[in-house]
């Protein structure tokens, strides 16, 4: 188990996003100062519409891949920036690779002239269509350089390898997180994930797209357990890579008729084709989450689809929603915008 460090002014890149804007609700609910730094190209001010008054919260709208300059003391950098979602990466791909790389770079530039503990936020796309399963942090993937997924990819490859070089070579206190699929309130209904996918789709009682035979698995953490993994990584002092997810693998086409029963949706499945380089499993291996860092995630499937269900509901234009089961989910404590 690590020993507990607490935190008095981070930065957080990407901070406007769905991921960011919930570890800046978490930093600030522990005392911590906030510098959100994000350009908007796919975060939201309505993310943090409700951080924007808060006297610990500064956001400053610019593109870290062109530069990072932080006045004052800072002692944590957690750097989220990058489109996250297979719309988004497709479309701003030269951008994906430049925050992956240039904005990696500036982010570890700025930890180091601070002193300041640094941690990126990588992905389990690390691991490509994973041939290990699950998958542990050994584990070197099966990436495709120049595939469909490429510019995603390969952008955290290298930012976990910029991260190491500056860990070891200049000292910087680093450690690398890779998060598998993570979903709650604030993601982008439009951005190609299959939760806001089939949630959105479900509400509506359109036809629920499948893509392939629905056979592939997914491992779906909810944001709130997220949070706590990466914040655990912050406070302690490993450099990682450190596998933050769910293992309760499920696949596509059981998450579709889960998401349908919680709404009681009479929407039909509708099965398209598989993306290229689409993995068909991915689980983590979280025993190195568990004994570096005690942790493990505590909110359940239901629970989590339940709590977002109800925030799309309150907050995109779908019909008014009713739980299809008995539950008592924790609601979001404040309405915001999309991702």
């Amino acid at each position: 188990m690590s020993p507990k460090r607490t935190f008095q002014r981070a930065v957080v890149t990407g901070g406007a996003g769905f991921l960011g804007s919930h570890l800046s609700d978490a930093l600030l609910a522990s005392g911590c100062e906030v510098v959100c730094v994000d350009n908007l190209c796919t975060g939201s001010r309505e993310n943090i519409g409700h951080l924007l008054g808060h006297p610990r919260f500064t956001f400053v709208r610019s593109d870290v891949s062109a530069a990072l300059h932080v006045d004052g003391p800072v002692d944590l950098v957690l750097h989220l920036a990058s489109p996250a979602s297979p719309v988004a990466y497709t479309r701003l791909a030269i951008e994906t690779l430049r925050v992956g790389s240039q904005g990696t770079s500036n982010a570890l530039e700025l930890a180091g002239e601070k002193g300041a503990r640094f941690i990126l936020t990588s992905t389990s796309e690390v691991y490509g269509d994973p041939l290990q399963h699950p998958q542990s942090e050994s584990y070197w993937g099966n990436v495709n350089p120049v595939g469909e997924r490429s510019m995603y990819d390969e952008a955290k490859r290298f930012a976990e390898a910029l991260t190491i070089a500056h860990a070891t070579r200049r000292g910087v206190d680093a450690g690398i997180v890779r998060i598998f699929n993570t979903y709650g309130p604030r993601l982008q209904s439009g951005d190609g994930r299959v939760i806001p996918n089939f949630i959105r789709q479900a509400l509506a009682d359109d036809p629920m797209t499948v893509h392939g035979d629905g056979t592939q698995t997914r491992s779906l953490c909810y944001v709130d357990d997220t949070v706590e993994g990466i914040l655990r990584l912050a406070a302690s002092p490993h450099l990682g890579p450190v596998n933050i997810g769910n293992p309760e693998e499920l696949t596509v086409a059981e998450l579709a008729h889960r998401i349908r029963g919680l709404i009681g949706s009479a929407s039909p499945l509708r099965h398209l084709g598989l993306p290229a380089d689409d993995p068909k499993v991915r689980c983590p291996d979280i025993s190195l989450a568990d004994t570096l860092l005690g942790w493990k995630p505590s909110v359940t499937l239901d629970d989590g689809l339940l709590r977002t269900i109800a925030w799309f509901s309150n907050n995109q234009e779908v019909p008014d929603f009713e739980p299809a089961v008995t539950s008592s989910p924790r609601g979001p404590k404040e309405k915001s915008g999309q991702s």
